[in-house]
């Protein structure tokens, strides 16, 4: 049987990297998991092909190959995959599709005949016998959460290595914390599953074996959700890099709350882990009891970016403003506490009701849902009804990202971080990758922008000042252009 598993367009957002991935000759920043767990999931002997279009396009000759098309997405490719399912059922391809964008709103797709609600492991066996033997049903989801040490490993033969600029590994699913606004205890529930340690090293074996030397984004919920586990990982996994020899860095989201456990945070330095994404969301601490982000309130917010930074972590950081409890001045307060704190990726949206979670529930009771949400900030859309007025939300939110990464400041905040990275051995040697970006970005940047008198200004102080984090302070330059892009576009 033929399977053709597509990986639909991502739109230009914060997170697609696109200006910034042609500095380091990649097409997308990470390949699609989810698609290649599933891929793993399907019989040996069947034919796959995956096209991932943030890679290459979709040809009708990939469609027509096919017996069944496999189509996964999140919210932010809804147009997308509307137009992938559109060409396979003008060519008479049945679809199959899953993912969050499915899993919480398969309802609003009347074209696409199946759905596959929710995690995979457990309905794959029936699925993949109605397909051999006819009758595959309209959905399939299953009553429980799988067991996730029973996951199979991901096709990477399906996928080049060359295309994309980091690698994903998954450890865990599900967050402890019920934040109003997420949707992550919708999906994945709130009590995380994690897979066993032999499972990630034969992971991380896989992709050293391939000759992958680039970042490993650990994709987790939040990696920290069961300590204990996460700990035991941290320990072999340290074990692991001396023992393959390898330097790879390390990506990945956790709570504040790690600041509280100096042994977890000194464990994933000495892993390899040298980024996190940290969910702060806002410095007002009257918008964090009011979404139930307890693991950030009442504490000192300043304090705690710091602790990750000074042990040898870079925060990166998401914040929102719309809150019901902001005011005209939340704008200049984000900005100040991101200033001060040299949280350099600060990755600023517009609050939006995503289906199926609390604040959803909350809205419609208050009949103040207007539309559904396309999860992209750079549409610059509110799917409800908000309390500060639209008008001062909408022009303080474009103001704000604009102002965040101009050059100047840009490069101030990436300064103020370096004053408090202390980085701790094992260091990360520059990779060929970094080299060539590097050589890249001094015509891109410092000839081609309009920043370049600030770029070159930083690059001379960055070496002479802080010669030993050096490519970090080049990295973030790149990333600068492409975040400096996508505000620009606001």
């Amino acid at each position: 049987m033929n399977i053709l598993l597509v990986s639909p367009a991502t739109p230009d957002t914060f997170w697609s990297f696109r200006h910034a991935l042609p500095l380091l000759r990649r097409k997308s920043a990470f390949p699609p998991l989810g698609l290649l767990t599933v891929a793993a999931m399907l019989p040996a002997h069947w034919r796959l092909k995956l096209v991932d279009m943030d890679v290459r396009s979709l040809e009708d000759a990939d469609i027509d190959w096919a017996d069944w098309v496999m189509l996964s997405g999140m919210i932010i490719h809804t147009e997308s995959c509307r137009i992938v399912a559109a060409r396979c059922a003008a060519r008479k391809k049945p679809v199959i599709a899953g993912g969050p964008l499915f899993t919480t709103g398969h309802e609003q797709f009347p074209e696409i005949p199946h759905f596959v609600c929710g995690e995979a492991e457990d309905v794959m066996p029936g699925l993949v016998a109605d397909m051999i033997h006819g009758g595959v049903r309209d959905r399939y989801e299953s009553p429980q959460r799988p067991d996730v040490t029973r996951t199979p490993a991901p096709r990477w033969d399906l996928v080049r290595f060359r295309d994309y600029a980091m690698a994903p590994v998954q450890f865990s699913r599900g967050c402890p914390f019920d934040c109003e606004f997420c949707d992550i205890p919708v999906m994945y529930g709130r009590t995380p599953r994690v897979k066993t340690t032999r499972q990630v090293l034969h992971e991380l074996d896989m992709l050293v074996d391939a000759g992958w030397r680039e970042s490993i984004f650990v994709v987790d919920d939040n990696f920290i959700g069961h300590k204990t586990k996460a700990k035991a990982l941290l320990r072999a996994m340290i074990a692991w890099r001396k023992r393959r020899g390898v330097r790879i860095p390390f990506v990945t989201e956790a709570s504040l709350n790690l600041v509280d456990d100096q042994e977890l945070l000194q464990l994933m330095v000495a892993a390899g882990f040298k980024q996190v994404f940290v969910g702060i969301e806002t410095p007002l601490s009257e918008s964090l009891v009011e979404c139930g982000k307890i693991q950030n309130a009442d504490r000192d917010l300043v304090a705690a970016v710091k602790t990750m930074q000074n042990a040898g972590l870079q925060v990166m950081g998401g914040f929102i403003v719309g809150f019901d409890s902001d005011q005209p001045n939340i704008f200049e307060r984000q900005w100040a506490f991101i200033q001060e704190t040299g949280i350099v990726v600060a990755m600023v949206g517009l609050l939006n009701a995503l289906p199926k979670t609390r604040l959803f529930s909350r809205l419609s009771t208050e009949g103040r849902i207007l539309r559904q949400t396309t999860g992209n900030n750079l549409d610059a859309v509110l799917n409800f009804a908000t309390r500060i007025d639209r008008d001062v939300l909408l022009d303080g939110y474009r103001a704000l990202v604009k102002r965040l990464y101009a050059p100047k400041p840009y490069y101030r905040r990436v300064t103020t971080f370096l004053r408090e990275y202390r980085p701790q051995r094992p260091r990360t040697r520059p990779t060929h990758g970094n080299v060539s970006a590097f050589v890249r970005s001094l015509w891109i940047l410092g000839v081609r922008s309009r920043g370049r008198f600030a770029y070159w200004k930083f690059l001379v102080q960055s070496l002479l000042r802080r010669p030993r984090a050096f490519t970090e302070a080049m990295s973030l330059a790149i990333l600068g252009h492409h975040f400096r892009r996508v505000a620009e576009s606001l």
